[in-house]
């Protein structure tokens, strides 16, 4: 048994440790209310691109706007993985990672040329560590993304794509379904895809002409794609360190109930060796 020295060592210990998860529960607690107003509020507005979008789309299209042609070959395919910047919530990152490693793979054997991006330190010190080449790298962005972070993530992306040197871009991220549900997804961002359900832009009277007018569009539409993105992954991972720092802390709370019943165990079993001892001491004097 342990001695009452150590056990209170540990319980000590173990107090700090609960005191620091609990003030990181309630710090992401902060900033996951944050994170969510920031993710409805970019909800309106790329749901009324799409719309904007599916209404304008023609066919032929594809031949005038870069960002909308489909290659008849994918060779060149660009992976974006987003992840955080910092740990302690839970698998959040590691998620997100396997489902990078795995695309990776997946496209390999299929004999395209993936490279990778990493957008957050998470993914590019794993990827760095294990050797495996990053085109780019991007630890910039924080717990509030900004629509010019997404610009500088996906900007020089669209630039290869139209200049043919890129075939497909993909995005991993988190998907925001709730604060305990945050899976990782895989989205085509180039080319631009029709929306289900495109009516062609003949059934409009424009002004200016569609083509004008996807021409300041498109760009728009895309990078409003990656900055939804970008804060529905910075509330998934508040909400995913809010999880794994509540569950620390109730572990550290089950964790000194058993300490301060080993405490108890052990300040009662020290007692009664005194009490024996000064017992027998006194047995052997009369």
């Amino acid at each position: 048994m342990q001695s009452t020295k150590e056990v209170k060592r540990r319980i000590k210990s173990v107090e700090n440790t609960k005191q620091i998860t609990k003030t990181m529960e309630m710090v992401a607690t902060s900033k996951l209310k944050k994170a969510t107003d920031r993710v409805r509020a970019a909800e309106p507005y790329s749901d009324a691109l799409a719309v904007v979008v599916k209404s304008l789309y023609a066919p032929d299209f594809a031949e005038r706007f870069p960002m909308l042609r489909q290659p008849e070959e994918t060779r060149k395919v660009a992976i974006l993985l987003v992840t955080a910047n910092r740990g302690l919530c839970g698998a959040f990152n590691a998620n997100l990672i396997r489902e990078a490693r795995l695309l990776r793979e997946s496209l390999l054997e299929e004999g395209l040329e993936p490279e990778l991006h990493s957008v957050g330190k998470k993914g590019m010190v794993f990827f760095r560590f294990r050797k495996v080449p990053l085109s780019s790298t991007n630890n910039e962005v924080g717990d509030a993304p900004t629509v010019e972070d997404a610009e500088s993530i996906i900007g020089p992306l669209r630039e290869r794509f139209e200049a043919g040197e890129l075939d497909q871009v993909l995005l991993v991220s988190a998907e925001f379904r709730s604060a305990l549900s945050t899976p990782p997804r895989v989205m085509e961002l180039l080319p631009i895809r029709p929306p289900e359900g495109a009516v062609s832009a003949d059934s409009y009277i424009l002004s200016p002409g569609a083509d004008v007018i996807l021409d300041r569009l498109l760009p728009a539409y895309l990078r409003n794609m990656v900055y939804r993105a970008l804060v529905e992954n910075a509330a998934a991972e508040q909400g995913a360190r809010r999880t794994a720092m509540k569950s620390a802390t109730d572990n550290a709370g089950e964790m000194l109930e058993t300490l301060i019943r080993n405490y108890n165990r052990a300040r009662q079993a020290q007692i009664t060796q005194e009490i024996a001892e000064i017992v027998g001491g006194a047995e052997g004097l009369s």
